[in-house]
Protein backbone atom coordinates (compact mmCIF):
# COMPACT_ATOMS: atom_id res chain seq x y z
CA UNK A 1 0.00 0.00 0.00
CA UNK A 2 1.32 3.42 -0.91
CA UNK A 3 1.74 5.71 2.10
CA UNK A 4 1.06 9.44 2.24
CA UNK A 5 4.21 11.46 2.85
CA UNK A 6 4.21 13.72 5.92
CA UNK A 7 5.64 17.25 5.78
CA UNK A 8 9.39 17.05 6.33
CA UNK A 9 9.39 19.39 9.33
CA UNK A 10 6.69 17.35 11.08
CA UNK A 11 8.53 14.09 10.48
CA UNK A 12 11.68 15.30 12.16
CA UNK A 13 9.77 16.75 15.08
CA UNK A 14 8.10 13.39 15.60
CA UNK A 15 11.14 11.17 14.94
CA UNK A 16 12.21 10.94 18.63
CA UNK A 17 8.64 9.95 19.50
CA UNK A 18 8.61 7.34 16.74
CA UNK A 19 11.82 5.81 18.01
CA UNK A 20 10.85 5.95 21.68
CA UNK A 21 7.58 4.18 20.96
CA UNK A 22 9.36 1.15 19.51
CA UNK A 23 10.77 -1.74 21.47
CA UNK A 24 14.55 -2.33 21.17
CA UNK A 25 15.42 -5.15 18.81
CA UNK A 26 18.57 -6.29 20.59
CA UNK A 27 18.70 -9.40 22.78
CA UNK A 28 21.77 -8.52 24.84
CA UNK A 29 23.64 -5.52 26.19
CA UNK A 30 25.69 -4.33 23.23
CA UNK A 31 29.45 -4.69 23.53
CA UNK A 32 31.30 -1.42 23.09
CA UNK A 33 32.50 -2.38 19.62
CA UNK A 34 29.02 -3.26 18.33
CA UNK A 35 26.80 -0.96 16.31
CA UNK A 36 23.76 -1.32 18.57
CA UNK A 37 21.06 -1.15 19.79
CA UNK A 38 18.75 -0.81 16.80
CA UNK A 39 15.09 0.06 17.32
CA UNK A 40 12.42 -1.09 14.87
CA UNK A 41 10.20 1.79 13.74
CA UNK A 42 6.80 0.17 14.18
CA UNK A 43 4.91 3.32 13.20
CA UNK A 44 6.04 3.01 9.56
CA UNK A 45 7.06 -0.65 9.13
CA UNK A 46 6.92 -2.31 6.75
CA UNK A 47 8.12 0.61 4.63
CA UNK A 48 7.83 -1.19 1.27
CA UNK A 49 5.64 -4.04 0.11
CA UNK A 50 4.69 -5.53 -3.26
CA UNK A 51 3.81 -2.89 -5.84
CA UNK A 52 1.87 -2.42 -9.08
CA UNK A 53 4.83 -1.54 -11.32
CA UNK A 54 4.85 -2.71 -14.93
CA UNK A 55 7.94 -3.25 -17.04
CA UNK A 56 8.65 -4.54 -20.54
CA UNK A 57 10.97 -7.48 -19.97
CA UNK A 58 13.45 -7.72 -22.88
CA UNK A 59 13.95 -11.46 -22.31
CA UNK A 60 10.27 -12.43 -22.12
CA UNK A 61 9.43 -9.79 -24.75
CA UNK A 62 6.33 -8.96 -22.78
CA UNK A 63 5.12 -6.55 -20.10
CA UNK A 64 5.36 -8.02 -16.61
CA UNK A 65 4.31 -6.93 -13.14
CA UNK A 66 7.88 -7.02 -11.94
CA UNK A 67 7.24 -6.39 -8.19
CA UNK A 68 3.77 -7.82 -7.67
CA UNK A 69 4.86 -10.83 -5.60
CA UNK A 70 7.39 -9.61 -2.99
CA UNK A 71 9.96 -6.89 -2.31
CA UNK A 72 12.81 -7.43 0.16
CA UNK A 73 16.57 -7.41 0.88
CA UNK A 74 17.59 -3.84 -0.06
CA UNK A 75 20.90 -2.03 -0.29
CA UNK A 76 20.87 1.61 0.86
CA UNK A 77 22.81 4.74 -0.14
CA UNK A 78 22.78 8.41 0.88
CA UNK A 79 23.04 10.69 -2.16
CA UNK A 80 22.38 14.45 -2.40
CA UNK A 81 20.69 14.53 1.00
CA UNK A 82 18.29 11.66 0.32
CA UNK A 83 18.23 7.95 1.16
CA UNK A 84 17.97 5.56 -1.77
CA UNK A 85 17.00 1.91 -1.55
CA UNK A 86 18.04 -0.57 -4.23
CA UNK A 87 15.69 -3.42 -3.47
CA UNK A 88 14.97 -6.90 -4.72
CA UNK A 89 11.55 -7.40 -6.30
CA UNK A 90 9.95 -10.57 -7.67
CA UNK A 91 7.27 -11.21 -10.25
CA UNK A 92 5.13 -14.36 -10.25
CA UNK A 93 6.51 -15.85 -13.44
CA UNK A 94 9.04 -18.53 -14.13
CA UNK A 95 9.82 -21.95 -12.74
CA UNK A 96 11.54 -20.76 -9.57
CA UNK A 97 8.90 -18.70 -7.72
CA UNK A 98 9.45 -15.65 -9.87
CA UNK A 99 12.22 -13.65 -11.51
CA UNK A 100 14.05 -11.06 -9.38
CA UNK A 101 15.03 -7.55 -10.48
CA UNK A 102 16.41 -4.50 -8.66
CA UNK A 103 14.15 -1.49 -8.09
CA UNK A 104 15.01 2.00 -6.82
CA UNK A 105 13.15 4.06 -4.21
CA UNK A 106 14.03 7.43 -2.66
CA UNK A 107 13.22 9.21 0.59
CA UNK A 108 13.83 12.59 2.18
CA UNK A 109 13.56 11.22 5.73
CA UNK A 110 14.70 7.60 5.41
CA UNK A 111 11.28 6.32 6.51
CA UNK A 112 8.82 7.08 3.71
CA UNK A 113 9.81 6.08 0.19
CA UNK A 114 8.62 6.80 -3.34
CA UNK A 115 9.72 4.22 -5.90
CA UNK A 116 10.44 4.33 -9.59
CA UNK A 117 7.93 2.48 -11.76
CA UNK A 118 10.56 0.36 -13.50
CA UNK A 119 13.59 -1.63 -12.29
CA UNK A 120 17.08 -0.21 -12.72
CA UNK A 121 18.95 -3.54 -12.98
CA UNK A 122 17.49 -6.69 -14.50
CA UNK A 123 18.25 -9.71 -16.72
CA UNK A 124 18.64 -8.72 -20.35
CA UNK A 125 19.61 -10.27 -23.65
CA UNK A 126 23.27 -9.62 -22.91
CA UNK A 127 26.39 -11.68 -22.27
CA UNK A 128 25.34 -12.29 -18.65
CA UNK A 129 21.93 -13.77 -19.43
CA UNK A 130 23.59 -17.18 -18.98
CA UNK A 131 24.05 -16.38 -15.26
CA UNK A 132 20.94 -14.28 -14.61
CA UNK A 133 18.02 -16.03 -16.30
CA UNK A 134 15.51 -16.88 -15.22
CA UNK A 135 16.03 -16.68 -11.48
CA UNK A 136 17.15 -13.10 -11.87
CA UNK A 137 19.19 -10.49 -10.01
CA UNK A 138 19.05 -10.62 -6.22
CA UNK A 139 20.22 -9.15 -2.92
CA UNK A 140 22.36 -6.08 -3.71
CA UNK A 141 24.96 -4.44 -1.47
CA UNK A 142 26.38 -1.03 -2.45
CA UNK A 143 29.38 1.10 -1.49
CA UNK A 144 31.11 4.01 -3.22
CA UNK A 145 34.58 3.88 -4.68
CA UNK A 146 37.01 6.62 -3.59
CA UNK A 147 36.33 8.23 -6.98
CA UNK A 148 32.57 8.41 -6.31
CA UNK A 149 31.43 5.48 -8.44
CA UNK A 150 28.77 3.25 -6.89
CA UNK A 151 29.86 -0.40 -6.72
CA UNK A 152 27.14 -3.04 -6.36
CA UNK A 153 27.66 -6.68 -5.52
CA UNK A 154 24.63 -8.81 -6.34
CA UNK A 155 23.61 -12.42 -6.82
CA UNK A 156 22.79 -13.79 -10.25
CA UNK A 157 20.63 -16.91 -10.18
CA UNK A 158 20.10 -19.07 -13.25
CA UNK A 159 17.71 -21.40 -11.45
CA UNK A 160 20.40 -23.82 -10.29
CA UNK A 161 23.51 -21.90 -9.22
CA UNK A 162 23.90 -18.55 -7.45
CA UNK A 163 26.92 -16.49 -8.44
CA UNK A 164 28.28 -13.27 -6.98
CA UNK A 165 28.40 -10.46 -9.58
CA UNK A 166 29.52 -6.81 -9.77
CA UNK A 167 27.94 -3.74 -11.36
CA UNK A 168 28.79 -0.03 -11.22
CA UNK A 169 26.94 3.27 -11.66
CA UNK A 170 27.57 6.99 -11.41
CA UNK A 171 23.94 7.90 -10.65
CA UNK A 172 22.15 4.77 -9.26
CA UNK A 173 19.91 4.75 -12.35
CA UNK A 174 22.12 3.33 -15.09
CA UNK A 175 24.26 0.32 -14.20
CA UNK A 176 27.13 -1.32 -16.03
CA UNK A 177 27.45 -5.04 -15.42
CA UNK A 178 31.00 -6.34 -14.95
CA UNK A 179 30.27 -10.05 -14.66
CA UNK A 180 31.28 -12.56 -11.97
CA UNK A 181 33.10 -11.08 -9.01
CA UNK A 182 35.25 -14.10 -8.20
CA UNK A 183 38.12 -14.94 -10.50
CA UNK A 184 40.05 -18.08 -11.34
CA UNK A 185 38.56 -21.50 -10.49
CA UNK A 186 35.82 -19.85 -8.40
CA UNK A 187 34.30 -17.93 -11.32
CA UNK A 188 31.46 -20.38 -11.91
CA UNK A 189 30.94 -21.93 -8.47
CA UNK A 190 28.10 -21.11 -6.05
CA UNK A 191 28.77 -17.75 -4.38
CA UNK A 192 26.66 -15.00 -2.77
CA UNK A 193 26.48 -11.95 -0.52
CA UNK A 194 29.48 -9.69 -1.05
CA UNK A 195 30.05 -7.15 1.76
CA UNK A 196 32.92 -4.81 0.88
CA UNK A 197 35.01 -3.28 3.67
CA UNK A 198 34.33 0.47 3.79
CA UNK A 199 34.57 3.53 6.01
CA UNK A 200 32.22 6.41 6.73
CA UNK A 201 33.23 9.72 5.13
CA UNK A 202 30.57 12.26 6.09
CA UNK A 203 27.40 10.50 4.98
CA UNK A 204 29.18 8.50 2.27
CA UNK A 205 30.19 4.87 2.74
CA UNK A 206 33.45 4.55 0.80
CA UNK A 207 35.43 1.39 0.07
CA UNK A 208 38.71 1.38 1.98
CA UNK A 209 41.99 -0.27 1.09
CA UNK A 210 43.83 -2.20 3.79
CA UNK A 211 47.40 -3.26 3.06
CA UNK A 212 46.98 -1.78 -0.42
CA UNK A 213 44.00 -4.02 -1.28
CA UNK A 214 40.23 -3.81 -1.07
CA UNK A 215 38.56 -6.56 0.97
CA UNK A 216 35.18 -8.28 0.75
CA UNK A 217 33.44 -10.79 3.02
CA UNK A 218 31.16 -13.21 1.15
CA UNK A 219 29.38 -16.56 1.40
CA UNK A 220 26.12 -18.01 2.68
CA UNK A 221 27.25 -20.99 4.75
CA UNK A 222 30.58 -19.93 6.18
CA UNK A 223 31.82 -16.39 5.58
CA UNK A 224 34.85 -16.27 3.29
CA UNK A 225 37.04 -13.34 2.22
CA UNK A 226 38.46 -11.97 -1.04
CA UNK A 227 40.70 -9.09 -2.10
CA UNK A 228 40.77 -6.77 -5.10
CA UNK A 229 42.85 -4.03 -6.66
CA UNK A 230 39.92 -2.34 -8.42
CA UNK A 231 36.61 -3.37 -6.69
CA UNK A 232 35.51 -5.21 -9.84
CA UNK A 233 37.51 -8.45 -9.95
CA UNK A 234 38.04 -10.32 -6.68
CA UNK A 235 40.51 -13.03 -5.68
CA UNK A 236 39.33 -15.30 -2.84
CA UNK A 237 41.76 -16.02 -0.03
CA UNK A 238 42.43 -19.76 0.14
CA UNK A 239 44.00 -22.19 2.57
CA UNK A 240 45.41 -24.99 0.51
CA UNK A 241 42.73 -25.99 -1.96
CA UNK A 242 39.86 -24.62 0.17
CA UNK A 243 38.44 -21.14 0.62
CA UNK A 244 39.52 -19.55 3.91
CA UNK A 245 36.53 -19.37 6.27
CA UNK A 246 36.80 -16.36 8.60
CA UNK A 247 33.42 -16.80 10.32
CA UNK A 248 31.64 -20.12 10.86
CA UNK A 249 28.36 -21.34 12.35
CA UNK A 250 28.37 -22.30 16.06
CA UNK A 251 26.44 -25.24 17.53
CA UNK A 252 24.00 -24.12 20.21
CA UNK A 253 23.84 -20.50 19.04
CA UNK A 254 21.48 -18.43 16.88
CA UNK A 255 24.00 -18.81 14.03
CA UNK A 256 24.21 -22.60 14.23
CA UNK A 257 23.00 -23.35 10.68
CA UNK A 258 24.71 -20.68 8.56
CA UNK A 259 26.31 -17.23 8.57
CA UNK A 260 26.02 -14.72 5.72
CA UNK A 261 27.26 -11.10 5.41
CA UNK A 262 24.75 -8.27 5.78
CA UNK A 263 25.58 -4.76 4.52
CA UNK A 264 29.11 -3.50 3.86
CA UNK A 265 31.71 -4.18 6.58
CA UNK A 266 32.38 -0.97 8.51
CA UNK A 267 35.82 0.18 9.66
CA UNK A 268 35.49 1.61 13.17
CA UNK A 269 38.08 2.56 15.84
CA UNK A 270 37.81 -0.92 17.40
CA UNK A 271 38.21 -2.79 14.10
CA UNK A 272 36.06 -3.95 11.18
CA UNK A 273 32.45 -4.54 12.21
CA UNK A 274 30.52 -7.01 10.07
CA UNK A 275 26.76 -7.15 10.60
CA UNK A 276 25.72 -10.60 9.48
CA UNK A 277 22.69 -12.79 8.93
CA UNK A 278 22.37 -16.19 10.57
CA UNK A 279 20.03 -19.17 10.60
CA UNK A 280 19.17 -21.36 13.58
CA UNK A 281 19.42 -25.14 13.22
CA UNK A 282 16.39 -27.40 13.40
CA UNK A 283 18.26 -29.40 16.05
CA UNK A 284 21.30 -28.27 17.98
CA UNK A 285 20.72 -24.55 17.66
CA UNK A 286 19.66 -21.82 20.08
CA UNK A 287 16.78 -23.31 22.12
CA UNK A 288 15.38 -19.81 22.69
CA UNK A 289 14.71 -19.30 18.98
CA UNK A 290 12.38 -21.32 16.75
CA UNK A 291 14.16 -23.66 14.36
CA UNK A 292 14.89 -22.06 11.00
CA UNK A 293 14.87 -18.50 12.36
CA UNK A 294 16.93 -15.93 10.45
CA UNK A 295 18.35 -13.42 12.94
CA UNK A 296 21.22 -10.91 12.85
CA UNK A 297 24.53 -10.82 14.68
CA UNK A 298 27.77 -8.83 14.59
CA UNK A 299 31.43 -9.81 14.31
CA UNK A 300 34.61 -7.80 14.86
CA UNK A 301 37.71 -8.30 12.70
CA UNK A 302 41.14 -6.73 12.92
CA UNK A 303 41.42 -3.44 10.99
CA UNK A 304 44.96 -4.33 9.91
CA UNK A 305 44.33 -8.05 9.29
CA UNK A 306 40.76 -8.49 7.96
CA UNK A 307 40.97 -12.29 8.15
CA UNK A 308 41.48 -12.19 11.94
CA UNK A 309 38.28 -12.56 13.97
CA UNK A 310 38.52 -10.67 17.28
CA UNK A 311 35.02 -10.99 18.73
CA UNK A 312 31.41 -11.82 17.89
CA UNK A 313 28.02 -11.46 19.51
CA UNK A 314 26.74 -14.44 21.49
CA UNK A 315 23.12 -13.40 20.97
CA UNK A 316 21.35 -11.80 18.01
CA UNK A 317 20.71 -8.07 18.05
CA UNK A 318 17.67 -8.49 15.80
CA UNK A 319 15.17 -11.35 15.56
CA UNK A 320 11.79 -11.85 13.86
CA UNK A 321 9.04 -10.63 16.21
CA UNK A 322 6.43 -8.77 14.21
CA UNK A 323 3.73 -10.58 12.17
CA UNK A 324 5.24 -9.42 8.85
CA UNK A 325 8.63 -10.79 9.99
CA UNK A 326 7.24 -14.15 11.06
CA UNK A 327 4.91 -15.01 8.17
CA UNK A 328 5.60 -14.59 4.46
CA UNK A 329 7.32 -16.22 1.50
CA UNK A 330 9.91 -17.58 3.97
CA UNK A 331 8.78 -17.56 7.59
CA UNK A 332 10.72 -16.19 10.59
CA UNK A 333 13.15 -13.95 8.71
CA UNK A 334 14.88 -10.66 9.47
CA UNK A 335 17.54 -10.32 6.76
CA UNK A 336 19.72 -7.21 7.09
CA UNK A 337 21.30 -5.80 3.94
CA UNK A 338 21.13 -1.97 3.78
CA UNK A 339 22.79 0.49 6.16
CA UNK A 340 23.23 4.28 5.96
CA UNK A 341 24.35 7.09 8.24
CA UNK A 342 21.75 9.84 7.81
CA UNK A 343 21.16 12.95 9.90
CA UNK A 344 23.14 11.71 12.93
CA UNK A 345 21.60 8.25 13.03
CA UNK A 346 22.19 4.84 11.52
CA UNK A 347 19.28 3.42 9.52
CA UNK A 348 19.28 -0.33 8.99
CA UNK A 349 17.03 -1.72 6.25
CA UNK A 350 16.09 -5.38 6.20
CA UNK A 351 13.89 -7.88 4.43
CA UNK A 352 11.06 -9.43 6.44
CA UNK A 353 9.95 -13.01 5.69
CA UNK A 354 11.26 -12.47 2.13
CA UNK A 355 8.12 -10.40 1.52
CA UNK A 356 8.50 -6.81 2.76
CA UNK A 357 11.12 -4.22 3.75
CA UNK A 358 11.42 -2.64 7.21
CA UNK A 359 13.71 -0.17 8.96
CA UNK A 360 15.38 0.07 12.38
CA UNK A 361 17.27 3.04 13.86
CA UNK A 362 20.43 3.37 15.92
CA UNK A 363 20.95 6.87 17.33
CA UNK A 364 24.66 7.70 17.00
CA UNK A 365 26.49 8.68 20.17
Amino acid sequence: MKRDLWPISLKYLLLPVLVASCRPAERQHAATWMLAPFVKVDSVNPILSAGPGRFFCPVRKDTVRWEEKDVFNPAAVVRHGKVYLLYRAEDRLGRHAGTSRIGLAESQDGLHFARLPKPVLYPDNDSLKYYEWEGGIEDPRVVESPEGLYIMTYTAYDGQTARLMVASSSDLLTWQKHGPALQGPYRKVWSKSGAIVAELQGDRVVAKKINNRYWMYFGDTNVFIATSANLLQWEPVAEGDQLKAVLKPRPGYFDSRLVEPGPFALVRPQGIVLLYNAMNLEKGGDPNLPPGTYAAGQALFSASQPTLLLNRSDQPFMVPERPYEITGQVNKVCFIEGLVYFKNKWLLYYGTADSHIAVAIHLAQ
